[in-house]
C-alpha cells in the first residue's frame, strides 16, 4: 500500500480534523473570548480598543464581545465594531459572563465587582491614588489575575501605556493651563507665549517624566519661558541636553519651590506614576504665595496629590479657586480627546493583548512575557505588588515564587 493509501485508511479512521492536528501538531494556546465593556467612571469617554483594534484580535483568533454604546463617546458606533467582527452585548451582564479576559480604560466601578466570574483576567488601569480595597478584596475572592496600564513594563525599563498616556496628558496640560489662564476663565489674562514687547507666561513643571517632556515642548512651542524640576539631576541633564537648554532646570528642593511659586503664572504637577504620592511636594503655604489669577495643573491627582491644595475634580466641572489660584485637578485628562487616546491606546495595547494568544495557560504567559509578568499586581489570591500591599494590608507574595508553585 502506497503513502496515499496510508493517508486516506488514517483519514476515513481518524477523521479529517484528526488528521490535520497529527501531521502539523500545533502548540496548545489559550482561548480568548475579550470582553470591553462601556466605560462607567465619572466623566470617562474613552474606549479600550478602537474598531480596528478588534479587527486585528479578531483576525488573530481571539472571540471580542462589546457592550452596546460603549464606543459612543469616540463616535465609534456598534456598526462600526460589528464590521470589525465583534459581538454586541446587550448588558454587561451577558458580556461579563461569555468573557474570560475584561479589558477596560477606568479600574472597574463599584457596580461592576458582582459581575466577575470567578478566574477572569482584568486589564485596566489601576490609579493607586484612589484604590479601592473593595476592589482588591473582589478580585482576590473571585481569583482574578489583575494586570494594571501602570505596571506594564518593557525590559528596558519603559512604561509603554502610561507612555502614550502620559504623552497626551503633558500636551493637554498646557492647552488647559493656556485657556484658564484667560481673563474670561478668572485667570491672570496672560498670553501663554508673549508677543513682541510683552514677556510670555513663566511656567514650571514638577517632574522631568514623560508629562514633563511633552508639557515642556507644548509650552516652549507656543514661546513660554519653563523651568522644570525633579528630584533626580539624571532627569534633568536629559531635559536640557533634548532642549538644548531653552529651559531651566532646578532640583526639586523646599527652597526652589518656594521661589518658583512666587514668580509662576502656571505649575504643573507631573510626578511619576510609578508610585503613589505619599505626602504632597508643594506645601498650602507655597501655593497661597502664588500670583492671583495663576494656574495649578495637577496632572499627578491620578497617584496622590502633588499640591497640599489639591482635590479630585472632574470633566463636567474640571476647576476650583483656591487662594486666588485656579486649581485643575481631573484624573482622566486624556478623555478629554477620547478619540485621539483611545486610538493611542489601542496601539500600545494590541501588542500586550495577543501575547495572551501564545500559550495554554494564564501562568505559561505570565513565565513567558516579561511585559505582563510585570504588569499583573493579583495572581492566585495574592497582590504582587509591595506598594499595594501595604496601601491596603492584603497579604502579598512575589509572583515570580506565585509561578515557580505552579
Amino acid at each position: 500500500m502506497g503513502y496515499s493509501s496510508d493517508i486516506e485508511s488514517i483519514e476515513f479512521e481518524l477523521g479529517a480534523k484528526t488528521l490535520e492536528r497529527w501531521l502539523i501538531k500545533p502548540e496548545k494556546t489559550m482561548s480568548i473570548v475579550l470582553g470591553i465593556p462601556r466605560e462607567r467612571a465619572q466623566d470617562e469617554r474613552r474606549v479600550a480598543i478602537s474598531p480596528p483594534g478588534v479587527q486585528i484580535l479578531v483576525e488573530h483568533g481571539i472571540k471580542v464581545i462589546i457592550e452596546k454604546s460603549a464606543g459612543n463617546f469616540c463616535n465609534f458606533t456598534d456598526f462600526d465594531y460589528a464590521e470589525a467582527g465583534a459581538i454586541i452585548a446587550e448588558t454587561p451582564e451577558v458580556l461579563f459572563e461569555q468573557s474570560n479576559v475584561i479589558v477596560k480604560v477606568s479600574p472597574p466601578q463599584p457596580e461592576e465587582l458582582s459581575l466577575f466570574m470567578p478566574g477572569q483576567m482584568l486589564i485596566s488601569a489601576l490609579h493607586l491614588g484612589t484604590v479601592s480595597p473593595q476592589l482588591l478584596k473582589t478580585l482576590l475572592e473571585k481569583n482574578i489575575t489583575a494586570l494594571g496600564f501602570e505596571f506594564i513594563e518593557t525590559r528596558d525599563g519603559e512604561l509603554p501605556i502610561v507612555r502614550t498616556l502620559s504623552e497626551i496628558a503633558g500636551s493637554l496640560a498646557i492647552q488647559t493651563a493656556a485657556k484658564y489662564l484667560e481673563t474670561g476663565y478668572g485667570g491672570s489674562g496672560i498670553l501663554l507665549g508673549g508677543i513682541a514687547g510683552v514677556p510670555p507666561a513663566h511656567v514650571t513643571i514638577i517632574g522631568a517624566g514623560t508629562v514633563g517632556l511633552f508639557a515642556a515642548q507644548d509650552a516652549l512651542g507656543l514661546g513660554a519661558q519653563v523651568t522644570v524640576i525633579d528630584k533626580e539631576i539624571n532627569r534633568l541633564r536629559r531635559f536640557e541636553a533634548f532642549f538644548n537648554r531653552h529651559l531651566v532646570t532646578a532640583i526639586a528642593n523646599d527652597h526652589y519651590i518656594s521661589e518658583l511659586a512666587k514668580t509662576s503664572d502656571v505649575m504643573i504637577g507631573a510626578l511619576s506614576p510609578k508610585k503613589k504620592i505619599i505626602k504632597p511636594l508643594v506645601s498650602e503655604q507655597v501655593v497661597k504665595s502664588m500670583k492671583p489669577g495663576s494656574v495649578i495643573i495637577d496632572v499627578s491627582i491620578d497617584q496622590g496629590a502633588c499640591f497640599a491644595t489639591s482635590r479630585h475634580t472632574s470633566h463636567t466641572n474640571p476647576i476650583y479657586v483656591k487662594h486666588g489660584v485656579t486649581h485643575y485637578c481631573v484624573p482622566n485628562i486624556p478623555s478629554a480627546v477620547a478619540k485621539t487616546a483611545s486610538f493611542a491606546l489601542t496601539n500600545t495595547l494590541l501588542p500586550f493583548i495577543l501575547k495572551l494568544t501564545d500559550h495554554e495557560t494564564i501562568s505559561d504567559i505570565l513565565w513567558k512575557s516579561h511585559s505582563l509578568r510585570k504588569g499583573t499586581y493579583i495572581f492566585r489570591g495574592y497582590v504582587t505588588k509591595k506598594i499595594l500591599s501595604e496601601l491596603t494590608d492584603f497579604p502579598y507574595r512575589e509572583i515570580d515564587m506565585l509561578l515557580a508553585a505552579c
